[in-house]
């Protein structure tokens, strides 16, 4: 009989899931195991709610974003009795390992399981980019061009009449994605966590812009700064100049997946049941330096990626 193996996706969602599911339950079966998709994350193997994933049922998921095991955060897990209760179910079903999909939250629980005898592999999917060990997460390409698209429509109603925009972008603990966002939107200034902002300093700056005769000025604002329209307001108030936030939500999370999101999750998912099928679990997939790469989960967590604080000069030289 086929050894089976479940695959899991957690957390937020990201555009690429459904494509990564494809690529990992494919070559599974070309590998000549059972795929198992446990449903709504780790709450899956609590209520046990699961479905065979044949070469079929992942046909035609590849350009949709989402995931068709649907997802969320099960806090149970991170208690001694769910996760002895999830752990349980995985040796019930007979799984030889999990694939995990997700984020940070899924990596830390990934090494949990480790930690309990569960072969494991982590694909990491997140817009925010913030997992150390790869120079890319699976949804990050999606999500930035998503943000950008929202931003040049913005630019049109800025320049129209005159204004000053600040747009939050998500991102709870990190400011990668507003970075990016901020250089391929062409945004005058952008606030993060990782750099404390002067706001009396950016209001002089905003005035000054407008004096050299900029017609727009966007602020590309991480959500984990806090709230977008206070800061907004302040800046009215220190500018004397119209300032209007938009908050782009979850648009970002959403969406048909790009090319590059795409190619990302098909090399993850193919590598990872490589992975898996050569005895190498409890591991990380990520690309480093353009290729697809490895590192064992105990080493991603206890890591943070490092922001690039010389990108924000540039964002600045670039928008006089």
């Amino acid at each position: 009989m086929a050894k089976k193996v479940g695959i899991i996706t957690s957390g937020g969602d990201a555009p690429g899931m459904n494509a990564a599911v494809r690529a990992v339950t494919r070559h599974g079966i070309f590998l000549g195991y059972q795929m198992i998709g446990i449903k709504r994350g780790f709450r899956g193997l609590l209520n046990d709610e699961f479905i065979p994933l044949t070469l079929r049922s992942v046909s035609g998921i590849i350009n949709f974003g989402g995931t068709m095991l649907h997802t969320g955060r099960c806090p149970e897990t991170k208690t001694a009795t769910g996760m002895k209760r999830a752990v349980k179910t995985v040796k019930e079903l007979n799984l030889a390992g999990l694939i995990i999909i997700g984020g940070d939250g899924s990596l830390a629980a990934g090494n949990a399981f480790s930690k309990h005898g569960i072969e494991v592999i982590n694909i990491p999917a997140s817009i925010d980019n913030d997992i150390y060990g790869t120079d890319e997460t699976m949804g990050y390409d999606t999500a930035l061009n998503t943000a950008v698209e929202a931003i040049d429509k913005i630019r049109d109603t800025a320049t129209s009449h005159d204004r000053i925009f600040v747009v939050e972008i998500m991102g709870r603990e990190h400011g990668f994605l507003t970075l990016d966002v901020g250089l391929a939107a062409g945004c005058e200034f952008i606030v993060v966590p990782e750099m404390k902002v002067d706001i009396q300093k950016l209001a002089e700056e905003l005035k000054k812009g407008k004096e050299r005769g900029k017609t727009s000025e966007i602020i590309a604002f991480a959500e984990g700064c806090g709230s977008s329209a206070e800061f907004a307001k302040k800046l009215e108030k220190l500018t004397g100049l119209e300032v209007r936030m938009s908050n782009l939500g979850y648009i970002q999370r959403g969406g048909r997946p790009t090319a590059r999101t795409r190619i990302l999750a098909s090399k993850f998912g193919h590598a990872a049941m490589n992975l898996f099928n050569q005895g190498k679990t409890n591991v990380l997939v990520g690309i480093t330096g353009g290729e697809v790469s490895s590192m064992s989960i105990h080493n991603a967590i206890k890591h943070e990626k490092k922001f690039d604080a010389r990108a924000v000069k540039v964002l600045r030289n670039l928008s006089v």
